[in-house]
């Protein structure tokens, strides 16, 4: 995991002092060189001692390690997650230099989720998946363009699931809720309160929760039986949104892979779905 990727991922269980070092890390990425220890604990008006601590918090013999790792981000194109075209490229080689910056953002932020989401935590996830009697995927606002999809990969990958579009609609299933049912809820900021109590009444039932949210800490994460994380930064508010879909609609499709590649079971029926689709979209 990358440095950079290491401070936005921890920031929230930082002290006081510890955000204020990773703030400015993160939003001087690309100066950090020009500091000393220090010089930074100066800047910050803290002790050099606080800037050491911070450092091997982090897994870093000290501050000219962690200083050297992030200026390696920088380099690889990781500062600040934003990647501007030239004002003065040509209109003609605008469009592609354009969307080159695009494509890189994206592949940094999917690596990046990736590198969140360990290998067993993905298996885990599947299997829990596989094993359920009724996966009940929710999402609100654009979360819900992802949950939609994904409830009907589950079902072409032979997972009997049900898309919510709305969680007051929940609970009135409820009392048929068997034990191996489970629900996936994708919240980008995990903070929605109807989606929380709908996850805390799901537990409450014996029910099993998933949650698919950004890496920060946040309530819906908590109180989620397991959870699956996605990274996506950049300073331009436009463009953050466009890395996080991509960031997540990477992540739902790895776990679909995952459960296609169950043995022999899943693949016919999946097959079997995708050729009676075709016949229809082509009659």
């Amino acid at each position: 995991m990358s440095a950079l990727l290491k401070i936005r991922s921890e920031r929230d269980q930082m002290s006081a002092i510890e955000r204020r070092i990773a703030d400015f890390v993160l939003d001087n990425a690309h100066l950090l060189r020009d500091y000393s220890s220090l010089q930074l604990a100066n800047a910050l008006e803290i002790s050099q001692s606080s800037v050491v601590k911070f450092s091997q918090k982090l897994g870093y013999k000290g501050w000219p390690d962690l200083k050297f790792a992030v200026g390696e981000d920088v380099a690889r194109g990781d500062g600040n997650g934003s990647s501007e075209v030239p004002s003065t490229a040509p209109p003609a080689g605008r469009h592609a230099a354009l969307a080159e910056a695009l494509w890189q953002a994206k592949s940094a932020a999917e690596q990046e989720t990736c590198s969140l989401n360990s290998p067993e935590t993905l298996d885990a996830i599947a299997a829990t998946l596989r094993s359920a009697h009724t996966v009940y995927v929710i999402g609100l606002g654009e979360d819900s363009v992802g949950a939609r999809a994904f409830a009907l990969r589950l079902v072409q990958a032979g997972v009997l699931a049900v898309y919510l579009s709305d969680p007051a609609l929940m609970p009135i299933g409820l009392s048929r809720m068997r034990r191996e049912d489970v629900l996936v809820v994708l919240s980008e900021h995990g903070r929605r309160s109807a989606l929380c109590e709908l996850g805390r009444i799901f537990r409450e039932r014996a029910g099993h929760v998933v949650s698919i949210t950004r890496h920060t800490a946040n309530p819906l994460r908590t109180l989620a039986d397991q959870a699956l994380l996605v990274s996506a930064h950049d300073d331009r508010a436009h463009v953050e949104p466009l890395l996080y879909q991509a960031a997540l609609q990477h992540l739902l499709d790895l776990l679909f892979l995952l459960l296609c590649a169950d043995g022999d079971e899943r693949m016919p029926l999946l097959d079997r779905g995708t050729a009676r689709m075709r016949q229809l979209l082509e009659s």
